[in-house]
């Protein structure tokens, strides 16, 4: 295990990247096989889950579309509990079936809110795919459709995700050492 120190925080290896990797292939067979013949539109939730999605993408097998969204609710290490939405959809989805991309879900507010967005567009389906998922800190009843890692209630970043924007390019993810 490796040490690194980002701003005023020091992180330890806790997972290799060809682990998530290898777990991001399986996710992309899995849906692949459950959306035959449904042209899926894959809603990214910007930042953290751009290097998710792009390694998932280039694992599907089945023709599928993505476009991307951007909602806040970090500041530093600690979620604030509220989003906000910076950057909108643009596509119709209307009678799509629409898979969100996120990154991480801990409380599950954003992808509540979400949701609950999308919902008054009027898709066939929504689903939501993570590639982390803390179901310690879960405070709103969500149904998670594909789940590559459930996690403990650590700080974590590498593969896109972050501390107060730095890190998101490291290939493995690091948990902060209390």
């Amino acid at each position: 295990m490796s040490r690194i120190t980002i701003n005023d925080k020091t992180f330890e290896t806790s997972m290799p990247e060809a682990q998530i990797k290898w777990r991001v292939k399986e996710l992309a067979r899995q849906i692949s096989q459950d959306m035959e013949g449904k042209n899926p539109l894959f809603l990214a939730v910007l930042n953290g889950a751009f290097i998710f999605a792009a390694d998932l993408m280039r694992e599907m097998t089945i023709p599928c579309e993505i476009s991307f969204v951007k909602l806040a609710s970090y500041q530093g290490i600690t979620s604030t509990g509220k989003v906000h939405e910076v950057i909108g959809i643009n596509e119709n989805l209307q009678g799509r079936t629409v898979i969100i991309l996120e990154d991480i879900v801990e409380s599950g507010l954003t992808i509540k809110r979400m949701i609950e967005s999308l919902g008054t567009r009027n898709p066939a389906d929504i689903r939501v795919c993570t590639l982390f998922f803390k179901p310690d800190q879960l405070k709103e009843p969500l149904k998670l459709d594909y789940v590559a890692f459930e996690i403990p209630n650590d700080f974590i970043l590498g593969y896109g995700l972050d501390y107060d924007q730095q890190g998101r390019g490291l290939k493995d993810l690091y948990t902060l050492v209390p």
